[in-house]
């Protein structure tokens, strides 16, 4: 086996059981593995630290797997991994009224670069690291035999694997090739689910509990829903009896499906406007028809890939957040997102307050969305904490 050994004092991060080793933290290779290749790490003296895979492509030379030096890492070790991350979501699998769902969730479940999410009796995988390329028969396997799936569906376009040196992946993997619209319930409320062309894996699933804790206040209440993709919180807030609700995409496809989904719940058209626009154009445009809501959600893509563009991504999510403080009802409410892992809780607390001084509002927090228990954060690996959000009462 290659090993790979580090410079001196770069070794405490390890010990500390963080999956990710960077390039410039590596002294020594030992051998030429190959990326994808499992290598053992050492510490400057060469005293054993953990195993993981290499790639000489990545900023991450290494993303760590096992830190026994007694447990070697072979198939039965992959399969093992993939059985206690599904085993770890059982209740959520159990459910009558959610079937859809992320099953692995890459580091968090000790396979970095794996994304796996169940839409009902079909399976959609993101493989975005040279190591599980390698083996993702095995996972492939596994998960069919744990979970008895019609197909299993290959989303690894993601510009992510061209930081492994891969290029991008598409198709099915296992069984049968998924229908144009997998049907799934979340919440006890049905979506179609486009798997094959839908945005990240098909759907945010990430979503879940809080599209029904911000549907809670929705009763009797005109409702904004921007970014509204496939109607997650349009959907959550028509059930939960809202006098109307606005939702807001710019792609064309999403606004179609939401459509779909509207209509395949029962809801018929009388409570519910679809736009597909710009929201920040659309927001401008309401501004000046003096339009006002009770509800406002805003949850965007992602504005802060990494924490060169944070300051751009700042000013961005404030002028977001402005127009919709302004939009908003005296004791109004806005429920509004950050999926940007560079963005932490308190920096997106100053945006809002930067965002209500220019809007000449007051602004009060009364909830701190999270991510669900599909989507944990490991203590050793706080970079998985990605998705942040704030409810907050406008006056």
């Amino acid at each position: 086996m290659s090993e790979v050994r580090l410079k001196k004092g770069k070794e405490k991060a390890v010990r500390q059981l963080h999956p990710w080793i960077f390039s410039g933290a590596v002294e020594q290779i030992k051998g030429k593995p190959q990326n994808g290749e499992i290598v053992e790490v050492k510490d400057h003296s060469g005293a054993f630290l953990a195993r993981g895979f290499f790639n000489d492509q990545s900023r991450v030379a290494v993303r760590l797997l096992e830190w026994n030096e007694d447990v070697m890492i072979d198939e039965s070790w992959w399969r093992m991994r993939v059985r206690r991350a599904v085993s770890a979501r059982k209740d959520l699998l159990a459910s009558a009224e959610t079937n859809t769902c992320r099953l692995i969730f890459s580091e968090a479940d000790f396979l970095p670069g794996l994304i796996v999410d169940r839409y009902a009796d079909y399976l959609s995988v993101q493989i975005l690291t040279s190591g599980i390329e390698k083996v993702k028969d095995i996972i492939v396997s596994e998960l069919v035999s744990l979970l008895k799936v019609k197909g299993v569906f290959d989303r690894s376009d993601a510009s992510a694997r061209a930081h492994d040196g891969m290029e991008a992946s598409f198709g099915t993997l296992y069984g049968e090739q998924p229908p144009e619209f997998v049907e799934v319930v979340e919440n006890g409320l049905k979506y179609h689910i486009n798997i094959a062309e839908g945005q990240k894996s098909g759907f945010f699933c990430d979503q879940r509990e809080n599209r029904r804790i911000v549907a809670g206040y929705a009763q009797d209440k005109k409702v904004l829903d921007c970014f509204s993709y496939s109607g997650g919180f349009t959907l959550n807030a028509l059930k939960s009896g809202a006098s109307e609700v606005v939702s807001v995409d710019s792609s064309a496809l999403a606004i179609e499906t939401l459509k779909q989904n509207i209509e395949l719940n029962g809801f018929g058209t009388k409570k519910h406007v679809a736009v597909q626009s710009d929201v920040n154009k659309y927001l401008r445009t309401l501004k000046e028809e003096q339009q006002k809501f009770d509800v406002i959600v805003l949850d965007p893509p992602k504005y802060a890939p990494s924490r060169s563009s944070l300051d751009k991504a700042s000013r961005a999510y404030k002028d977001l957040n402005r127009m919709a403080m302004g939009l908003l009802n005296s004791g109004g409410l806005l429920a509004t997102f950050s999926c940007s892992g560079a963005v932490d809780i308190s920096h997106f607390k100053q945006i809002l307050a930067w965002a209500a001084l220019d809007a000449g509002r007051e602004i009060q927090y009364i909830y701190q969305f999270c991510q669900p228990e599909d989507h944990p954060v490991r203590s050793s690996f706080p970079e998985g904490e990605y998705l942040k959000g704030l409810f907050c009462r406008i006056v």
